[in-house]
């Protein structure tokens, strides 16, 4: 990749919150027919605002090299800044890329005991 940014300047940290634990145990689901199909699991990142869905993908396989995983899809989310007002004074939240992204199936990110 030609890239000038390191890794670490494209995947600015793994984004954990309620929904995207839930996106990332889907892989393990077998309550129904449906969610059994998922077998892929993926996880939610945020990213550089400014990096493409090749730039995350190489930056991903490039942290992740000691566990051997391969990128299979990317999809990204672009949050714009809300306007708000604290004590009176207008302000703006910040701006946000997300990075949903999607493993061949058998890899994993988490660690297991």
């Amino acid at each position: 990749m030609s890239s000038k940014k390191t890794p670490f300047e494209i995947i600015k940290s793994r984004y954990i919150t309620e929904k995207a634990n839930v996106l990332s145990g889907l892989k393990d689901s077998q309550s129904s027919k449906s969610l059994k199909k998922f077998d892929k699991p993926k996880y939610v990142f945020l990213v550089n605002t400014k990096a493409n869905k090749r730039e995350i993908i190489w930056a991903l396989e490039k942290i992740y090299e000691e566990k051997k995983i391969k990128v299979l899809y990317v999809n990204t989310i672009s949050v714009h800044p809300k306007k708000k007002r604290v004590r009176g004074r207008l302000g703006k939240t910040n701006h946000l890329k997300k990075a949903i992204v999607t493993l061949e199936a058998g890899d994993s990110l988490d660690d297991q005991v």
